[in-house]
């Protein structure tokens, strides 16, 4: 991996760092690159809790069809009426957000759904991750990264655990 570099401009997701701001709500139409469905037998409830608790909007809506909800750029969620799990399977979808966000993202899951998260928790690869499991089951792991200092423990991980380095200091 040495053809690596830093395209943080193609990306929503802001450099990690302190009191750094989440960017708005992306509003605008394009042809989404990636995207989730989410099968739900009951729409009204689970809009309510990835809008509440996750802090999506509902962006477009088919009535009894389809909900697409959607936070930052490329993090878009179709809903669909569907028979959903009926337990939290062990694969995951992650989407970022900042540090700041982390603790009432997961004060919010819980208001909405109590024992719904679980951590947040610090990843030796520098993203402090909390999970939510939601009301259809789906495990979403919400996660920020962390700044990112070369002399930490963490780096000295990433080099030589996962074989490749990061930003200098």
């Amino acid at each position: 991996m040495t053809d690596t570099f830093p395209a943080f401009s193609v990306s929503p997701v802001p450099q990690p760092g302190p009191g750094v701001q989440p960017p708005e709500l992306f509003r605008g139409i394009y042809g989404m690159p990636a995207f989730m469905t989410v099968p739900t037998d009951d729409l009204d409830r689970s809009t309510d809790f990835w809008v509440r608790g996750l802090g999506f909007f509902e962006f477009f809506s088919a009535p009894g069809t389809v909900v697409h909800l959607r936070r930052w750029a490329f993090q878009d969620v179709l809903l669909v009426p569907a028979t959903p799990a009926t337990e939290a399977g062990p694969l995951s979808v992650s989407f970022s957000c900042v540090l700041d966000q982390v603790d009432e993202i997961a004060a919010a899951c819980e208001e909405v759904t109590p024992g719904s998260t679980t951590g947040p928790r610090l990843q030796p690869w520098g993203t402090m991750d909390l999970e939510v499991v939601t009301p259809e089951r789906t495990r979403v792991v919400m996660t920020a990264a962390r700044p990112w200092d070369p002399t930490s423990q963490e780096a000295q991980h990433v080099r030589d655990e996962l074989g490749f380095g990061g930003p200098e200091a």
